[in-house]
């Protein structure tokens, strides 16, 4: 069994308040003085690591959780999304090029000819001129596009990246949650395992103790070989029960110590104090949270849908080296290539948005008036635990008190048994009930002061 923390803290202390004086001592004196001042320590180290507190496994656990991960992926996605709306602001840049022939093209010399131009041309003494079109064209185009206002969609967009992230994280806060509980149960199991140990080893001595004195007056002739065979009956099936919790105690060990990824099979666990029986208002619930998510998503959606009616107003910018060139009649006396340019301002205005806005809106509106209904579930429930753990919490103290007089009472009445007993006047199945009462006692009192600070802890954290 390991030594009480603070004694071991003394007498280190101790023990370096001697080296210190013990300094003008021969170096032999000092040598094993450092020495025992370091055996101290490593004793001193080895006994903090291996008292384990249950938030020491919480944090383990959470820290091992594979979901926690999540949590960075959510956040440089949310990231990506973010820094993609905010780059609609930025000039988009299409560069393009492209060749075509095609079957006929725009020649002034055959509407001339429709016309009888080229028969008054001819009695003036002049020339035709010759302006047509060429039939393979070809351009490589910059296009700029910058946007002056886009209704608010890019910033709806942000936002709604943001709720988003925060709605992710608040799905994983709510598995942590769960993973929390888990911890607890298995934590508060394996306290309970111990205890049942512990008492199950006080009775297997007091059992041992009074099978040797049934052994002592059976070589008295004073019992019969059937009261000693009686003790050990139940000196074996004890030992069963010890073996079946051991068992019992192993595979909740085990699993502890998967949740947590910390060898937990042989260290101490600690005890928790007794909490205030309370409801923890400070810290909201990750299903609430989730929940607020959920409708700050659906808020940010609104506002999506809202930004796509309106309309959208940009600059733009065209730029190309190709023919034919703005200047049609150059290009009909000429192939060659030129560069050209436009600018100018555009607005859109998808009219089609409102065919379907107010449907889209009501349908966001149905979805967070659901989730004001599991909120309003959520709370019931909650409060309807939170009389539950509070009446739990009344009856185990109650139950405790009882237990604290019960134990006293029964030691008291398996101590005269065995007075009884060795005068003859009770039965050895008498002084065996006695014993069993007692240790029935026993584990019924650990049983329920375990379970009075596991309700604490579960109403702290309701």
């Amino acid at each position: 069994m390991l030594f009480p923390l603070k004694l071991l803290n003394k007498t280190y202390l101790l023990t370096l308040q001697i080296w210190k004086k013990s300094s003008n001592f021969a170096p032999k004196f000092d040598k094993h003085m450092k020495k025992a001042i370091l055996a101290w320590t490593m004793l001193l180290s080895m006994t903090v690591q291996a008292q384990v507190t249950l938030d020491s496994c919480r944090r383990w656990a959470q820290a091992n959780y594979p979901a926690i991960r999540q949590y960075a992926l959510i956040q440089q996605s949310a990231e990506y999304s973010v820094q993609n709306s905010a780059r609609a602001w930025i000039p988009h840049v299409v560069l393009s090029a492209q060749a075509t022939y095609q079957s006929d093209a725009a020649n002034m010399k055959e509407v001339w000819d429709a016309m009888g131009m080229n028969t008054m041309l001819a009695a003036m003494g002049k020339e035709i001129p010759d302006l047509y079109m060429r039939k393979f064209q070809g351009k490589v185009q910059l296009d700029i596009h910058q946007t002056i206002w886009d209704g608010g969609l890019s910033m709806a967009d942000k936002r709604s990246a943001q709720a988003e992230r925060q709605q992710q994280e608040a799905q994983a806060d709510v598995d942590f949650y769960q993973l929390d509980n888990r911890v607890m149960s298995l934590y508060f199991g394996l306290l309970l395992l111990n205890e049942q140990q512990a008492q199950l080893t006080k009775t297997d001595s007091l059992l041992r103790s009074n099978l040797a004195r049934v052994r002592t007056l059976y070589e008295n002739n004073m019992v019969l070989q059937s009261d000693v065979d009686a003790v050990e009956v139940e000196v074996l099936f004890l030992e069963q029960k010890r073996e079946q919790l051991l068992f019992s105690r192993a595979a909740y060990a085990e699993m502890l110590s998967l949740m947590t990824a910390h060898d937990l099979r042989e260290v101490e666990l600690q005890l928790p104090t007794e909490q205030e029986s309370s409801l923890n208002t400070e810290t909201e619930r990750p299903e609430l949270r989730l929940l607020n998510a959920q409708s700050q998503y659906i808020t940010s959606q609104r506002k999506r849908v809202l930004s796509a009616s309106m309309p959208q107003f940009s600059a733009f910018a065209q730029g190309w080296y190709g023919y034919p060139n703005l200047d049609m009649f150059k290009s009909m006396q000429s192939a060659e290539w030129g560069l050209n340019g436009i600018v100018g301002v555009r607005m859109q205005w998808n009219i089609g948005a409102y065919y379907t806005q107010k449907n889209r809106l009501n349908q966001l509106e149905l979805s967070r008036q659901r989730i004001d209904v599991q909120r309003d579930v959520f709370l019931y429930n909650r409060q309807m635990q939170v009389v539950q753990e509070n009446a739990e919490i009344v009856r185990l103290r109650k139950a405790l008190e009882n237990d604290n007089r019960i134990v006293a009472l029964r030691g008291n009445v398996r101590q005269a048994a065995e007075i009884k007993y060795e005068n003859g006047t009770i039965t050895t199945s008498e002084l065996l009930q006695k014993i069993t009462d007692e240790s029935a006692a026993l584990s019924a009192q650990a049983l329920h002061r375990i379970e009075l600070i596991k309700a604490q802890y579960e109403l702290k954290n309701l």
